[in-house]
């Protein structure tokens, strides 16, 4: 069974990764920048300066 905060965790992530995708469609800059990466340390150092936070796993909070 899943824990409240657990929860409360995966949820916020599936938000950011929502909000990530909603600006990867309007800005097509940005979707080359993290296409470019090579991998996933990649991917969230970038995401991270453009304000999100996906690198941790929902449980890890």
């Amino acid at each position: 069974m899943m824990a409240e905060r657990d929860l409360i965790n995966f949820l916020k992530k599936i938000e950011q990764l929502n909000k990530l995708s909603e600006l990867l469609e309007k800005n097509p800059i940005k979707k080359k920048e993290l296409s470019d990466c090579k991998n996933h340390e990649e991917v969230i150092n970038l995401t991270s300066k453009w304000g999100f936070e996906i690198g941790k796993r929902w449980g890890e909070y």
